[in-house]
Protein backbone atom coordinates (compact mmCIF):
# COMPACT_ATOMS: atom_id res chain seq x y z
CA UNK A 1 0.00 0.00 0.00
CA UNK A 2 2.77 1.98 0.92
CA UNK A 3 4.39 1.80 -2.35
CA UNK A 4 1.27 2.66 -4.48
CA UNK A 5 1.11 5.52 -2.48
CA UNK A 6 4.44 6.66 -2.81
CA UNK A 7 3.76 5.80 -6.91
CA UNK A 8 0.84 8.13 -7.20
CA UNK A 9 2.27 10.86 -5.44
CA UNK A 10 4.96 10.90 -7.41
CA UNK A 11 2.76 11.04 -10.68
CA UNK A 12 0.73 13.65 -9.46
CA UNK A 13 3.74 15.96 -8.47
CA UNK A 14 5.13 15.26 -12.02
CA UNK A 15 1.34 15.91 -13.61
CA UNK A 16 1.24 18.93 -11.49
CA UNK A 17 4.65 20.49 -12.53
CA UNK A 18 3.56 19.79 -16.01
CA UNK A 19 0.44 21.73 -15.48
CA UNK A 20 2.56 24.59 -13.79
CA UNK A 21 4.64 24.94 -16.75
CA UNK A 22 2.16 25.09 -19.31
CA UNK A 23 0.16 27.68 -17.21
CA UNK A 24 3.72 30.12 -17.26
CA UNK A 25 4.59 29.32 -21.06
CA UNK A 26 0.75 30.27 -21.85
CA UNK A 27 0.88 33.30 -19.75
CA UNK A 28 4.07 34.85 -21.91
CA UNK A 29 3.67 33.02 -25.51
CA UNK A 30 1.64 32.77 -28.13
CA UNK A 31 2.35 29.43 -29.55
CA UNK A 32 3.26 31.29 -32.84
CA UNK A 33 5.93 28.88 -33.02
CA UNK A 34 5.16 24.97 -32.41
CA UNK A 35 6.44 22.88 -29.29
CA UNK A 36 8.78 20.40 -29.62
CA UNK A 37 9.06 17.68 -26.68
CA UNK A 38 12.37 17.10 -24.46
CA UNK A 39 11.60 13.45 -25.35
CA UNK A 40 10.87 13.88 -29.03
CA UNK A 41 14.84 16.15 -29.37
CA UNK A 42 16.28 13.65 -27.45
CA UNK A 43 15.50 11.15 -29.97
CA UNK A 44 15.83 13.34 -32.98
CA UNK A 45 19.01 15.41 -31.95
CA UNK A 46 21.16 14.43 -34.99
CA UNK A 47 19.40 15.69 -37.68
CA UNK A 48 18.32 18.99 -35.90
CA UNK A 49 19.80 22.23 -36.19
CA UNK A 50 19.85 24.14 -32.47
CA UNK A 51 19.67 27.07 -31.75
CA UNK A 52 20.31 28.77 -28.46
CA UNK A 53 18.80 32.38 -27.54
CA UNK A 54 20.08 32.50 -24.06
CA UNK A 55 22.87 35.25 -23.63
CA UNK A 56 26.44 34.58 -24.20
CA UNK A 57 27.19 33.80 -20.28
CA UNK A 58 24.43 31.38 -19.75
CA UNK A 59 26.02 29.57 -23.16
CA UNK A 60 29.43 29.70 -21.58
CA UNK A 61 28.01 27.85 -18.33
CA UNK A 62 26.35 25.05 -20.54
CA UNK A 63 24.39 24.39 -23.79
CA UNK A 64 22.56 21.50 -25.27
CA UNK A 65 25.59 19.74 -27.68
CA UNK A 66 26.20 21.16 -30.74
CA UNK A 67 23.92 24.15 -30.22
CA UNK A 68 24.62 27.87 -31.47
CA UNK A 69 24.35 30.50 -29.53
CA UNK A 70 22.20 33.20 -31.53
CA UNK A 71 21.27 35.35 -28.23
CA UNK A 72 18.23 37.29 -27.21
CA UNK A 73 18.86 41.04 -26.37
CA UNK A 74 20.94 41.33 -29.35
CA UNK A 75 19.59 38.85 -31.78
CA UNK A 76 20.50 39.83 -35.17
CA UNK A 77 18.57 38.08 -37.61
CA UNK A 78 20.79 38.50 -40.70
CA UNK A 79 23.88 37.50 -38.82
CA UNK A 80 22.01 34.20 -37.69
CA UNK A 81 20.48 33.37 -41.28
CA UNK A 82 24.43 33.77 -42.55
CA UNK A 83 24.66 30.34 -40.19
CA UNK A 84 21.50 28.36 -41.10
CA UNK A 85 21.74 26.22 -44.02
CA UNK A 86 20.31 27.34 -46.88
CA UNK A 87 17.21 24.47 -47.22
CA UNK A 88 14.71 26.06 -45.96
CA UNK A 89 12.95 22.84 -44.90
CA UNK A 90 16.03 21.86 -42.50
CA UNK A 91 14.56 21.14 -38.99
CA UNK A 92 15.57 23.73 -36.82
CA UNK A 93 14.80 24.14 -32.95
CA UNK A 94 15.22 27.45 -30.86
CA UNK A 95 15.65 26.77 -26.95
CA UNK A 96 16.19 29.22 -24.04
CA UNK A 97 15.84 28.99 -20.33
CA UNK A 98 12.11 27.83 -20.34
CA UNK A 99 10.73 28.27 -24.15
CA UNK A 100 9.72 32.07 -23.48
CA UNK A 101 12.84 33.89 -25.27
CA UNK A 102 13.00 31.38 -27.95
CA UNK A 103 10.14 31.85 -28.98
CA UNK A 104 10.84 35.21 -30.32
CA UNK A 105 13.66 33.90 -31.88
CA UNK A 106 12.01 31.51 -33.47
CA UNK A 107 8.83 33.22 -34.88
CA UNK A 108 11.84 35.67 -36.65
CA UNK A 109 13.14 32.69 -38.16
CA UNK A 110 10.28 31.35 -39.55
CA UNK A 111 9.78 34.94 -41.15
CA UNK A 112 12.75 34.24 -42.75
CA UNK A 113 11.24 31.56 -44.44
CA UNK A 114 12.55 28.52 -42.72
CA UNK A 115 9.03 26.10 -42.48
CA UNK A 116 10.40 23.58 -39.85
CA UNK A 117 10.93 25.72 -37.04
CA UNK A 118 10.24 24.61 -33.35
CA UNK A 119 10.56 25.62 -29.81
CA UNK A 120 11.98 23.28 -26.98
CA UNK A 121 8.98 22.95 -24.29
CA UNK A 122 10.70 24.29 -21.27
CA UNK A 123 13.56 24.87 -22.92
CA UNK A 124 17.12 23.85 -21.40
CA UNK A 125 15.50 23.80 -18.17
CA UNK A 126 13.40 20.85 -18.95
CA UNK A 127 15.85 19.12 -20.81
CA UNK A 128 18.40 18.99 -17.60
CA UNK A 129 15.05 18.33 -15.26
CA UNK A 130 14.53 15.07 -18.13
CA UNK A 131 17.94 14.15 -17.08
CA UNK A 132 19.74 15.05 -20.89
CA UNK A 133 23.12 15.68 -20.92
CA UNK A 134 24.47 19.33 -21.14
CA UNK A 135 27.64 20.48 -22.04
CA UNK A 136 30.38 23.25 -20.84
CA UNK A 137 32.19 26.08 -23.61
CA UNK A 138 35.03 22.91 -23.37
CA UNK A 139 32.09 20.70 -24.87
CA UNK A 140 32.55 18.34 -21.63
CA UNK A 141 29.68 17.15 -20.04
CA UNK A 142 28.42 19.53 -16.71
CA UNK A 143 25.59 19.72 -13.56
CA UNK A 144 25.98 23.53 -14.17
CA UNK A 145 23.11 25.16 -15.55
CA UNK A 146 22.90 29.20 -15.77
CA UNK A 147 19.66 29.63 -13.87
CA UNK A 148 19.04 32.90 -15.17
CA UNK A 149 17.56 34.58 -12.10
CA UNK A 150 16.13 33.46 -9.06
CA UNK A 151 12.47 33.77 -10.30
CA UNK A 152 13.18 31.81 -12.89
CA UNK A 153 15.38 29.49 -11.36
CA UNK A 154 13.01 27.83 -9.48
CA UNK A 155 11.94 25.96 -12.74
CA UNK A 156 15.34 24.04 -12.97
CA UNK A 157 14.88 20.82 -10.58
CA UNK A 158 17.74 19.14 -11.63
CA UNK A 159 21.88 20.37 -11.75
CA UNK A 160 23.55 22.97 -10.15
CA UNK A 161 22.02 26.35 -10.62
CA UNK A 162 24.64 28.78 -11.42
CA UNK A 163 23.36 32.86 -11.44
CA UNK A 164 26.86 34.45 -12.70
Amino acid sequence: MRIIFCLLLLVSTATLGQKKLDRLLKKYNTNSVPYISVEDLSTQAENVFLLDSREPKEFEISRIKNAICVGHDEFNINKTLKKLPKDKNTKIVVYCSLGIRSEDIAEQISKAGYKNVFNLYGGIFEWKNKNQTVVNSKEKTTENVHAFNKEWGKWLRKGVKVYE
